[in-house]
């Protein structure tokens, strides 16, 4: 663009030198030649102007093209980005809603957790599933009924595991609210209250898990009380909860001892299973040796019964073949009879008639 300005004015320059000199100059035989001159001058000067012109139109255009196209590139740039830009709006928007899933779901779980109806549930659908991923169908049963207490009430336990002609009885225990009230408390004094406190909930527990120890209707004499969460039950295991002093015994400990309850979390209880897999295989195979067993005592038997039929069959046999021989004997005894009195015969004048003998072995 500074060109072009450049260029109107050294035209403009032009065309005011040219009047001035038009009108101060005057007319004569040497001032002919003289505006001749510059008028040839001035024609140059035209072209050469008309020429800068296209020269700079030129330029100009290139310039105006190279700036449409760098425009354009821009464009196509802005566009991509435009629409990367909106790809990943999308993709954020879509994140977003899953993070706000996720918090409703988490919102939906703590509000589960909250209530101890709703969390009981909760436990006992986590031990029906590891029991369904663990052991065989049929190897336990969800709210099995045990029987009646002596208060008249019903025994059902959340779960039970058959065990041969055995029950182990399972109860899932999901004590959070004092243990959450531990966890958040920084005051040392209200801790060890709210301790207290969570340790009373959980001797509850365990008396009402032990309350299904009845072999006399067909259980262990042990029983198992599941803790579907992993933190209360490693602080229990570490003495952290459950244990005044150092040197007492853990509530695990104590419950397994005096109350013949074993205290299990998700992961140990998974142990535990596969220890009870293994034993019903074990039996699976001694059930089987059983049979085996079995079968080869009526083996036994067969073999001995036709043994003794093999024996009578031989022993008929040799009977059969003993007078089969002494029969023959007392053929050939009849034999020499007849040739006795066949020479008798001859003697007498008379002659027989020749018959063909058996033959006799």
């Amino acid at each position: 663009m500074t060109i072009v300005y450049v260029l109107i004015g050294v035209v403009a320059s032009s065309i005011v030198t040219f009047l001035l000199i038009r009108n101060f100059v005057k007319p004569s035989d040497s001032g002919g030649s003289s505006l001749l001159l510059i008028q040839s001058q001035l024609n140059n000067l035209s072209k050469t102007l008309d020429f800068r012109l296209a020269e700079s139109e030129r330029h100009m255009s290139e310039s105006v093209n190279n700036v449409h196209q760098s425009m354009r590139a821009q464009l196509s740039d802005s566009y991509k980005i435009s629409n990367e830009l909106t790809e990943k709006l999308t993709r954020l928007d879509e994140s977003t809603k899953q993070v706000v899933g996720f918090t409703d779901q988490l919102q939906s779980l703590q509000d589960i957790l909250k209530n101890p109806k709703q969390r009981g549930i909760l436990g006992e659908y986590y031990l029906e599933t590891l029991l369904k991923n663990v052991l065989p169908p049929g190897s336990y049963e969800m709210q099995y009924k045990l029987g009646i207490d002596d208060a008249g009430k019903d025994l059902i336990p959340d779960a039970v595991v058959f065990v041969k002609d055995k029950i182990i009885p399972v109860d899932s225990k999901f004590s959070l609210e004092n243990y959450n009230r531990i966890v958040e408390e920084k005051d040392q004094v209200e801790k060890e209250k709210l301790e207290k406190l969570f340790v009373n909930d959980l001797k509850n527990r365990i008396l009402e898990t032990s309350k299904y120890i009845q072999p006399v209707k067909g259980t262990m004499d042990f029983a198992f009380m599941f803790i579907p969460h992993e933190a209360i039950y490693y602080d229990l295991l570490i003495n952290k909860i459950g244990a005044l002093k150092e040197d007492t015994e853990s509530l695990i400990h104590r419950a397994a001892s005096k109350y013949k309850v074993i205290i299990v979390s998700p992961t140990s209880f998974l142990a535990y299973l596969q220890t009870v897999l293994q034993g019903l295989k074990a039996m699976q195979i001694e059930e089987q040796a059983k049979d085996i067993v079995k079968r080869v005592g009526e083996l036994t038997l067969h073999l001995k019964t036709y043994m003794e039929k093999h024996d009578k069959l031989g022993k008929s046999i040799a009977t059969v073949v003993n007078q089969y021989t002494d029969s023959s004997k007392e053929f050939k005894k009849i034999d020499k009879d007849i040739m006795h009195i066949t020479e008798s015969d001859k003697a007498l004048g008379f002659d027989p008639v020749a018959i063909e003998r058996p033959e006799i072995d």
